[in-house]
């Protein structure tokens, strides 16, 4: 009896999304929207946001306590919904952790590889992602021929928590970040950065028709929902799922901005400490 007990639970136990701030929404909302009778537990370490301008050290420790924060939640798998705590930490944090971890590059990363057509596939990201070289390590390892052109864009993120996600300032940011993209040639664009999935028709718009567009999102909510079943431990439970929304500082503005992410309010958000 407390074996089917401890089963039960396990399936009814949420996952874990933590980022450096807001922009990991858009990867909880597609892990809702596939896997709709999960729970999630986000965390948002807003007040030590952005993460993309930090050294590796700081990156890494930060993530460690992200998910010491969501491991007292009881969480069965954890996503990094960072493209920076992915680049630096991913691997460490699988060597330390018991619990399932996934990080956003390699999902993303093999999509571009499958729906490339000449192996020219551009990343966009911020800078601290483009610096560890996560992205091109990973696409040429799933696809040696690959030509991986990537491109930092620091004021994509500003621009989408300031609500200008179009318009004349935002298209012209974008023509002059991923003209070098462009002049590449490539045929896929990674975007490597949570923020970005909400700039996709400005970017889509300068990069044309022909260009298909990756989002990471998308794919790492995929590969959650694959996890689960694989291991039997989607949630079995006919009960309505509760999301929970904890952040390090600063909830109200966090609800604010996540209005714009989402496209609705949030319920309510909880401030913890991240340490």
């Amino acid at each position: 009896m407390s074996r089917v007990s401890d089963q039960a639970g396990q399936f009814d136990r949420p996952v874990g999304v933590f980022d450096s701030g807001i922009g990991g929404l858009t990867v909880a909302q597609e892990i809702t929207r596939l896997l709709a009778n999960e729970q999630i537990v986000y965390f948002g370490d807003t007040a030590r946001v952005p993460y993309g301008t930090k050294s590796r050290e700081s990156v890494i420790r930060f993530s460690k306590d992200n998910m010491n924060v969501l491991l007292k939640y009881g969480v069965k798998v954890v996503v990094i919904a960072c493209n920076t705590s992915t680049s630096w930490a991913l691997s460490v944090i699988r060597r330390e952790y018991a619990v399932p971890v996934i990080g956003v590059i390699e999902p993303g990363s093999r999509r571009a590889v499958e729906v490339t057509r000449t192996g020219r596939i551009g990343v966009i990201a911020t800078q601290s992602t483009i610096a560890s070289g996560k992205y091109t390590q990973t696409i040429e390892r799933l696809l040696p021929r690959a030509q991986v052109t990537a491109r930092p864009c620091p004021l994509f993120v500003p621009l989408v928590e300031e609500g200008w996600i179009d318009g004349k300032v935002t298209e012209s940011v974008a023509e002059e970040y991923l003209a070098p993209i462009r002049k590449a040639g490539v045929d896929t664009l990674i975007l490597g950065c949570t923020h970005y999935p909400l700039l996709k028709t400005v970017i889509q718009k300068v990069m044309g028709k022909g260009v298909t567009l990756v989002d990471s999102a998308t794919e790492t909510a995929r590969e959650v929902k694959a996890l689960l079943e694989s291991r039997g431990l989607a949630r079995q439970s006919r009960r309505p799922p509760r999301h929970e929304f904890l952040v390090s500082d600063e909830p109200e503005h966090f609800r604010t901005l996540a209005k714009r992410f989402l496209g609705h309010d949030l319920a309510s958000v909880r401030r913890v400490d991240s340490v």
